[in-house]
């Protein structure tokens, strides 16, 4: 009945709108100008993949490229337009979050694909049909960092979650990656039914409208158990989205089960994704219920924060370190959200984008790793700077990051999500953050000390039989591109973080729902 009515109430408006403004100001088609680069990448490659594995593996990468690498430039052209009209009858909006969030996510998703290619190709599975799902899961992301309709968010996640559980389960024939989408499929189609429910409220509550600006407007003269009801929906979807704890029980065993270069895309262009449907809806609808929603997101920070590096010491997998470690880092994310300050929102942003280099450089170390030794154990990386100093160096770099350690650039984007906080008297999640900050130190530390301080007697047998490297195989060169990128921005991106925090205050004071919420 929901979707039903959803789907009238926009008909209705289409008709009315073409009658008023124009059906050209509707639908303002420019604004998915860099999804529409996408889609025609991803019908690329599934074409491509029809003439052969041979042909495809020699042009699904540079399509790939093409097509993500015109997207991000529409974007940066997209940036700070001065005639920001709603798209598609109000259910999309270009707004400069938008664009930070699905650049984040097209680079993610690039970055990815570049650390894929060797694995992919040694696994045996076909590159266009890896390359199409993926490319299909950043088309959900990027729709639903700028949806402003309950239906194009119900659209938008269903499609980054269903080409999700696919990738999870890609490797067919490991029984930990079948296991591994299967958890995903059933705890995400639960956190699908319940938002739909969630939805199906709001839609009641408007008399009809799927619109976020009509929800906003119901919801300011509403206060009813059913309004109430609602927010604990949606707010446990997003919740899910981030792997925020209580929510978070699929993450470590999705991220140990699925292909790594999956969970790389996961860790980061998925949660960008969640963050931003995570502003869009509780910034833009429940503005009326800012205490409550605050207060449940002030407790998921700190339980995200502590559970997610207290957990992480006693991992031995780097895969399973990692997830828990993602999930404290969601925790510190959440801080600047609790803020709703300028300062706060922006530390996000920044912060997201330091994401993005830092877990995908780390990833990307891991992928080399175990692509040589398809070894996952911690313990295996013993005296590995004797016969790999790249990998040793870069994931090094990528965990002191990680960790915030000075000057990375980890370090600067934790300190102004420290500083937003602390101006917004957010006393106990800056001093959990702090302390949860200490925490990570250890583990990550744990692992450059098992790299680095070994003797090379005390080298682990895997290292001890490590192979020679041959950068010339196919898909190695791009592996290598991808993580000595990621690790010079970790490294050097400190240096620039006054202009990087320039770049996601543009993108908070470019948005008129966030600039209206501080106000």
């Amino acid at each position: 009945m929901f979707l039903l009515g959803a789907l009238s109430s926009v008909a209705d408006a289409i008709g009315s709108g073409a009658g008023t403004v124009g059906l050209n100001l509707q639908l303002n088609a420019g604004a998915i100008a860099p999804e529409v680069a996408v889609l025609i990448a991803l019908l690329t490659c599934l074409l491509v993949d029809l003439a052969g594995e041979k042909a495809a593996s020699r042009w699904v990468p540079p399509i790939c490229y093409a097509g993500l690498g015109s997207a991000l430039v529409l974007l940066a052209l997209q940036w700070n337009t001065p005639d920001l009209q709603p798209s598609f009858v109000g259910s999309f909006l270009a707004d400069n979050l938008a664009i930070a969030f699905r650049a984040v996510v097209a680079a993610s998703t690039l970055i990815s694909l570049l650390v894929s290619w060797r694995y992919v190709e040694q696994s045996g599975t076909p590159v266009g049909e890896y390359a199409g799902i993926l490319l299909a899961a950043t088309l959900g992301a990027m729709f639903l960092c700028g949806a402003t309709d309950l239906v194009t968010i119900f659209v938008s996640l269903e499609t980054l979650s269903v080409s999700s559980y696919m990738l999870a389960g890609y490797m067919k024939r490991d029984a930990r990656s079948s296991e591994a989408a299967l958890k995903y499929l059933l705890v995400g189609s639960a956190a699908a039914a319940v938002f739909l429910y969630g939805a199906s409220l709001l839609y009641g509550l408007t008399g009809g409208a799927t619109g976020l600006d009509a929800v906003a407007v119901a919801l300011r003269t509403s206060a009813s158990p059913v309004t109430a009801l609602a927010l604990v929906f949606v707010l446990a979807t997003v919740a899910f989205k981030i792997a925020a704890v209580p929510f978070h029980q699929w993450t470590p065993d999705v991220y140990e089960g699925s292909p790594t270069p999956v969970v790389a895309f996961l860790s980061v262009g998925s949660k960008a994704a969640g963050f931003a449907l995570a502003l869009r809806i509780l910034v833009g609808c429940f503005e009326s219920f800012d205490a409550q929603w605050k207060l449940l997101f002030t407790v998921l920070a700190v339980l995200s924060m502590v559970l997610g590096n207290v957990v992480a010491l006693a991992q031995t997998s780097m895969k399973r370190m990692l997830a828990y470690s993602s999930i404290g880092q969601a925790g510190f994310v959440m801080i600047g959200l609790v803020c709703g300050t300028e300062d706060g929102f922006a530390a996000m942003v920044l912060y997201m984008a330091a994401y993005l280099f830092m877990n995908l450089g780390a990833f990307a170390c891991i992928i080399l790793f175990s692509l040589r030794t398809g070894s996952d154990r911690i313990a295996d990386y013993a005296g590995l700077y004797q016969k790999d100093p790249l990998i040793t160096l870069g994931l090094s770099l990528c965990l002191l990051s990680l960790g915030g350690i000075p000057p990375m650039l980890g370090f600067f984007g934790k300190i102004y999500l420290f500083f937003a906080g602390w101006a917004d008297h957010q006393y106990l999640l800056v001093v959990v953050g702090l302390v949860t900050s200490v925490v990570s130190i250890y583990y990550y530390i744990s692992v450059i000390k098992m790299m680095v301080v070994k003797e090379p007697q005390e080298a682990s047998d895997v290292v001890k039989a490590y192979p020679a490297v041959n950068w010339s195989v196919a898909g190695l060169p791009a592996l290598r591109t991808a993580l000595v990128g990621c690790v010079i921005v970790t490294a050097v991106g400190g240096i620039l973080s006054n202009p990087l925090f320039t770049w996601a205050s543009q993108a908070v004071t470019g948005t008129p729902m966030l600039v209206n919420a501080i106000g």
